[in-house]
């Protein structure tokens, strides 16, 4: 891990959320979603709250609206099957604009939408304001599996590898003219998917005597040292801890 690596979700930046320690932040984020998910989906309001409380992260963070709602896209399947819940869901009927639907399945989908929404939300916010390589060492600081975190490591860096790869094969087929119209050709495609599947398995070999051939004995070296002061923690709980607030409130009013 020791080498930076950037990814499309980043967004280079100067600011406090950007200069807080990884692990902070991954804790901030993971109480967060927690708080979220154990908010009564009838306390609609507190719900408005929380996307207050992040569109006030993001502004402290420097992040456009446009680059957070873009990125919100990624829930796309989650949101059409919250639309399908009102529809297929069991128990009352309620006539909303000449539809029979479902009120567990309208409870249903505004839970997951509104709690799924704010916690893509304030992902999209912590990997927009963190680089890769410090989430990976705030992770291994919060102490969790050095194999997972290994995993991970690889997973990032050798996916956009094979991302590569596939992009100079698609660029080699089509200077041979190559178009996929139909059935008939996913003979070919499957022959690219075969040679990619080869080539990603033996560069993982090679990599592999590479790494054993300079010392490696199944654990990653330590380069940096991430701490954190107090009051980067309590910077960073700010969020988490304003979310709690307004729980409690949702569950007592």
């Amino acid at each position: 891990m020791g080498a930076g690596h950037a990814h499309r979700l980043y967004r280079q930046g100067h600011s406090p959320v950007h200069r807080l320690p990884p692990h902070t932040k991954l804790a901030a984020v993971f109480a967060f979603v927690v708080v979220v998910v154990s908010t009564p989906r009838e306390a609609m309001w507190a719900f408005g709250l929380y996307a207050v409380l992040l569109a006030a992260v993001a502004r402290a963070a420097r992040v456009p609206a446009g680059f957070l709602l873009k990125r919100l896209l990624i829930e796309v399947p989650f949101v059409a099957f919250a639309v399908l819940m009102p529809f297929v869901a069991q128990g009352e009927r309620v006539e909303v604009l000449g539809l029979s639907l479902s009120v567990h399945g309208l409870w249903g989908a505004w839970n997951v939408l509104a709690k799924g929404t704010l916690g893509v939300a304030a992902s999209v916010l912590l990997a927009a304001t963190t680089e890769l390589r410090a989430l990976l060492l705030g992770l291994q600081r919060l102490k969790l599996p050095p194999l997972l975190v290994q995993i991970a490591s690889f997973m990032i860096r050798y996916g956009d590898v094979i991302t590569d790869e596939m992009r100079r094969m698609r660029i080699a087929r089509q200077s041979r003219g190559f178009e996929a119209r139909g059935v008939r050709h996913w003979g070919v495609l499957a022959k690219s998917a075969g040679a990619l599947f080869i080539r990603s398995y033996e560069r993982g070999e090679r990599v592999h005597l590479a790494m054993v051939s300079r010392g490696y004995a199944g654990s990653m070296p330590v380069i940096d040292e991430v701490t954190a002061s107090r009051a980067q923690w309590s910077y960073a709980l700010a969020l988490p801890l304003a979310a709690l607030a307004v729980c409690l409130l949702g569950w007592t009013l």
